[in-house]
Formats: C-alpha cells, structure tokens, sequence
C-alpha cells in the first residue's frame, strides 16, 4: 500500500497550484493523465495531457490543455514549458513513492478534481509491454474517465474500444488517494512568473505573463513580456515536437 508522507502531501499541493495557474478561466472540473515508462537503458519516456470543464449553469465540452495557447492567445513555446515543469513535479512524485515502496511502482496516474476534492487513481499496469501504445490508451482514457461517449468516437476510435472490451483484460494493481482541494483563490496564467510557478527551480528565467487592460477590451488578448536572456533561451529550444509525448 502506498504511503503519504508529508513531501508527498507537500508535492499533491503542488501540483494542483500550477494546474490552477495553468487555466485561465474558472472551471468545474479536471481531468488530467500522466505516465512514466520506465525504459530497459534506464531512460525513461511518458506523455502527459489534461483536461477541464469550463464553469457554467450547463454542462460544456472539455477543453484539453494544450488548446489553451490558442484559445487565450497565449505562446505556445511558452506554454509548453509550463506543461514541462508540471510533468517532472509528477516525475517527482513517483520517485518519492520509490522510496518507500520495494517491489513495484505505479507506471500512470489520473488526477481528477471537482467537487472540491482532490482524487488520485495509481495504475501499474506494464505499459512497457502492453498491447496498446500511447494513441490507443488516449482514447481509452478519454473513453471510460473523460466520458466521451461511443457516439461522439470516430470509426478508428470505435474499433480501439471494440477490441480493448473484446480482449483480455489486464488485472494490475490500482490504488486511490482522495482529499479536499488543499489551496483556493489562485490566480491563474494573467499574473505570474515562472520562479513562482516552479519554487523549485533555481535557475528558471523570470518570465511575466500580464493582462493589459487596455488591450484586453479591445480584442480579449492576453499578453507575455520576457527579458532579454528568456527570450534567448526560448529561440535556442527546441521546438516541442508532440504535445502528448514527453521524453
């Protein structure tokens, strides 16, 4: 069984404050997946996405995180360091749980939050081995957590649910942790830097994100202001090649 040490309840903090910066709106819901593949050449490899219902009286279509860039006029270079500094704090997390836990160690995470609580489902299934690889297990993710119905699937997407419920099923080991929301009132992606945003890194470059009033009424823009040197660092990245997948 898992153990929560207080650095663990410490990182669960973390996590749900750069989930609440990295939205810019308010919303009902959360639903984020993450996973971490422990590879034979001791790299490791994984993929990260998330996704929220906006608030609202009516229940409205879920917004995936990486369309968040486009949606609020955001950069996207930028953004995606944010996802970056958000999948090593669950890096993180998994190498806190390694020390206290001997002969296994969860490969996949969904953190889901709404009503006010904070869930976490741990998953160790050997997704090194499995016969479905990183696409196949989105849409099954999206399928039975999410809610996206059969109807809204597309004909490739029927057949992969087809032949997940027509096979055999894999019998893992799962655990669950649930808690209320830890932290309320954050501010979102208007007014922040990133040292705030990831306390723990030393050398990250102050990076402001602001709302400029004037602008704003006119055409609903968010705006980023960087420094010299981030901005120099941001053109010598390279470009994230797929949203999904992080290496």
């Amino acid at each position: 069984m898992l153990k929560y040490t207080k650095k663990i309840l410490e990182i669960y903090e973390d996590i749900q404050r750069k989930l609440y910066y990295m939205i810019p709106e308010k919303w009902d819901e959360l639903y984020l997946y993450a996973s971490i593949i422990d590879k034979p050449d001791r790299m490791s490899t994984g993929e990260l996405f998330f996704y929220y219902i906006p608030k609202g009286i009516l229940r409205k279509k879920p917004v995936s995180g990486y369309e968040i860039p486009t949606k609020f006029n955001l950069p996207e270079d930028e953004y995606l360091k944010l996802v970056d500094i958000l999948y090593a704090k669950i890096k993180e997390l998994r190498l806190e749980h390694k020390k206290t836990e001997k002969d296994a160690i969860w490969s996949n995470i969904t953190i889901i939050m709404k009503n006010s609580k904070f869930k976490i489902d741990y998953d160790y299934e050997d997704l090194l081995n499995s016969d479905f690889g990183s696409y196949e297990r989105h849409v099954l993710w999206r399928h039975y957590v999410l809610g996206i119905t059969i109807e809204q699937c597309t004909k490739e997407e029927k057949e992969i649910i087809k032949r997940y419920e027509t096979g055999a099923k894999v019998l893992a080991r799962k655990e669950s942790y649930e808690a209320g929301i830890y932290i309320k009132n954050i501010k979102n992606i208007v007014d922040y830097t990133t040292q705030t945003y990831d306390s723990g890194a030393s050398n990250t470059k102050d990076i402001d994100y602001i709302a400029d009033e004037e602008e704003k009424s006119k055409n609903k823009r968010n705006q980023i202001l960087m420094n010299d040197e981030a901005l120099e660092e941001m053109n010598n990245n390279e470009k994230n090649q797929n949203k999904y997948t992080i290496k």
